[in-house]
């Protein structure tokens, strides 16, 4: 073995030669063999043995992700090659595939230039690899292609010659659909994968070989050479002829882009608010070690002994031991105490951290996944924005009130390092309610409470989050302040779909609004000049608009407005759930002139109670959550699971044969999809696979909406009925 302080000096020598840099992250679906990929790569730098690449799986050394065989969360190597007689180095990212933990992957996306992304050949394009390759496009990382496990087409599927070269080209077609019609038109030619280009390759992670255009040029290998030595199951041969490692490494240099290649293409796009023309912009673009630091925190790890770690990618500068960095969203500045690279399962010390590379920082307190560090203060980089939210939650408690504190730290790091959980205490019940993107996200988070943290716990069956939301447009009601000396007028209505998507997808930022641009983007989607100028904040995919004129002490009474307009949007009047979707809008006011008459307790009732009301009014409803699940089944089990997914309120969209074997994609509520796994194995004898993405929230069929409202009001203590819109203005 290799010691790590070696390789690291070697890493260090390499950070300056921007060229000859490339960050890339491995991507595909779960299953299709991104880690055993990984491994040979790491081999090739000489930190395994090739022996045991594939098998070791390197990358995934959590014990968990041993113990499953999947990876669950990222993991960083910066890895040394000698290519061509130049020297390289490969910022490398394995990304998980599980859906439960894309958040990973669009974390990654925002440090990385480049994507291999890996597919299983006999599986093809699958959701979470068309849901990865989006991401990629949309952070601007360029795409190549491993086409893996072309042997099971051969020794399992039994295709002949052509039947497989077919197999493969509707692959392919897949993927540059996907790449068209996420790219912009001046980067579409450059970006789409061809074999002719040379930016696919084919062949077989696990047992170490493939080809591509210029491997098959170089070693005088053609389709049929591949076909008859998978057929005789002889990869010993193709492994001397075209090892993987050597195909991949040719295809990441000479097809993916260096920083300073990829920076002036993506940084406009990361960094939407920023002044391209400043001295930052100017020194990003062309990734320049000696000018302003400036880098974004897309990873957090805690560790024992040294706290929070930044795991970060530079744009520009240099960051060393003692530097001063401003953080962004705290307006301060902090303490570099130390720099470093990450070895896979080990973070090593280095001396320096220069533009173009990826590693990490200590030191830097209460930072945030998406955070922007620099030398002075500039514009934030774009948020990172996850596709999925989390959708099934459970209560969690120490079943010792000493470990209480330790818990609710705990669950604090855990949030930080993985912010697609959300924990929040309810206030009513004392409890922690800890909301993932699935059962398993669930599972892994207790195991390490319980097994790392070593907190014993207790958790709740899993429950699943709603919205609430509204159908109908309100007339103007009035809420008055309980010494009557105030009154407010709302107007409620459903917010526009483009707007609600718009804020969804990061398009529109939430929180107060900045500046023109926030102006110019709301009426891009539609929203009246005016009435956007007038907006006062979004909140949950709300928003709150002032529709007064002149009105006396209104300004003054502002935050008091915002605050009681977030509180209804955080607790529903319906379930005390979140509402989605709502315009409220103040249409007029009367407020006093002492603001001794216009203290919290006077003004958050005049704000809640008329907007609760108007939500009621306006046909207050509950949106859930819906899987979008894909089953690959032998089709005379098909008949079965279109009963089982019927019986779970599955809405079928769409269904396709492929020899033997049936395609279901159908859209199931979250709440329909627990214990769905043993219902499914039971009905095809164990026989079918099964793949779930998150598929946005929709409509409860009405005739439930009163069961599950009761359900969640007694759940969370409140009565069983929820109160009358004039109940509730009467207070």
């Amino acid at each position: 073995m290799v010691r790590k302080e070696f390789v690291v000096e070697e890493v260090q020598k390499l950070m300056d030669n921007i060229d000859q840099i490339r960050n890339i992250a491995i991507v595909a679906h779960v299953d299709h063999g991104k880690t055993t990929l990984t491994d040979s790569l790491v081999a090739r730098a000489g930190l395994i043995s090739k022996e045991l690449a594939g098998s070791q799986r390197i990358m995934d050394f959590d014990e968990q992700e041993q113990a499953r065989g999947i990876t669950i969360k990222s993991a960083d190597i910066s890895l040394g090659f000698n290519y061509e007689g130049k020297d390289y180095l490969i910022n490398l990212i394995d990304t998980p595939g599980h859906v439960d933990f894309g958040g990973h992957v669009t974390r990654a996306m925002r440090a990385v230039d480049g994507v291999v992304l890996v597919v299983d050949a006999v599986e093809g394009v699958m959701p979470q690899t068309e849901t990865v390759l989006r991401q990629a496009l949309k952070e601007r990382a360029k795409p190549i292609v491993f086409i893996n496990k072309v042997d099971r087409l051969v020794n399992e599927l039994k295709l002949d010659q052509q039947a497989m070269v077919q197999k493969l080209v509707k692959v392919i077609v897949s993927i540059n659909k996907i790449i068209k019609a996420n790219m912009p038109a001046e980067l579409k030619e450059d970006w789409t994968i061809d074999v002719a280009k040379g930016n696919i390759a084919f062949g077989s992670a696990f047992h170490k070989w493939a080809v591509s255009k210029s491997s098959m040029d170089r070693f005088d290998i053609s389709f049929k050479t591949i076909y008859d030595y998978c057929e005789k199951e002889d990869h010993k041969f193709l492994v001397e002829k075209s090892p993987v490692d050597d195909v991949l490494l040719e295809m990441v240099i000479k097809h993916l882009p260096s920083p300073k290649f990829a920076q002036p293409y993506r940084i406009p796009v990361l960094w939407k608010e920023g002044n391209m023309e400043s001295v930052e912009g100017k020194t990003m673009t062309a990734c320049d070690k000696t000018g302003k630091v400036v880098g974004i925190v897309f990873g957090i790890v805690y560790d024992e002994h040294a706290g929070e770690v930044g795991v970060v990618r530079l744009f520009s500068g240099e960051v060393k031991k003692g530097d001063q960095l401003y953080i962004s969203s705290k307006k301060n500045f902090g303490k570099v105490q130390q720099v470093g690279v990450y070895m896979g399962p080990d973070r090593v010390p280095a001396e320096r951290l220069s533009a173009g590379n990826i590693g990490s920082v200590v030191g830097l307190k209460d930072l945030y996944i998406g955070e922007t560090i620099s030398t002075d203060p500039i514009d934030p980089f774009e948020q990172i924005k996850h596709y999925s939210e989390p959708v099934v939650t459970k209560s969690i408690e120490a079943k010792s009130s000493k470990d209480l504190a330790k818990l609710i730290e705990v669950l604090r790091g855990i949030s930080k390092e993985d912010p697609t959980l959300r924990v929040e205490l309810n206030q009513e019940t004392g409890e922690h309610l800890m909301s993932g993107m699935g059962e398993l996200h669930l599972e892994i988070i207790e195991y390490k409470i319980e097994k790392e943290k070593k907190i014993p716990i207790q958790t709740s069956p899993p429950i699943v989050v709603y919205h609430e939301t509204i159908s109908a447009k309100t007339g103007e009601i009035e809420g008055k302040s309980p010494n009557k000396h105030n009154r407010l007028k709302f107007v409620i209505e459903p917010l526009d779909p483009e707007l609600v998507e718009a804020i969804e997808k990061g398009d529109i930022p939430e929180g107060r609004p900045k500046g023109k641009e926030n102006v110019e983007k709301l009426v891009e989607k539609g929203m009246d000049r005016d009435e956007a100028k007038k907006l006062w904040d979004i909140y949950n995919k709300n928003m709150l608009v002032d529709g007064t004129k002149g009105i006396q002490y209104l300004n003054e009474a502002q935050e008091l407005i915002i605050q009681g307009f977030e509180e209804v949007m955080a607790k529903g009047p319906l379930a005390g759930e979140k509402v989605v979707g709502a315009k409220i809008t103040l249409v007029d006011a009367t407020l006093h002139e002492d603001n001794v008459h216009r203290g919290p307790a006077q003004m958050l009732p005049t704000v809640k109670r008329p907007i609760s009301a108007g939500i009621l009014i306006a046909g207050d409803t509950l949106l859930e959550p819906r899987q979008k699940v894909l089953i690959q089944t032998p089709q005379e089990y098909a008949g079965d699971i279109l009963t089982l997914t019927n019986g779970r309120r599955g809405q079928l969209l769409n269904m396709e044969q492929e020899g033997e074997t049936t395609t279901i994609t159908t859209v199931v509520p979250v709440s329909e999809m627990f214990g769905f796994s043993n219902a499914l194995r039971g009905a095809t004898q164990g026989r079918a696979i099964w793949y779930q993405e998150f598929e946005g929230y929709s409509s409860v069929p009405r005739d439930i909406v009163p069961k599950i409202v009761r359900q969640i009001r007694e759940r969370k203590g409140l009565p069983a009925e929820p109160q009358k819109p004039e109940e509730i203005l009467e207070g």
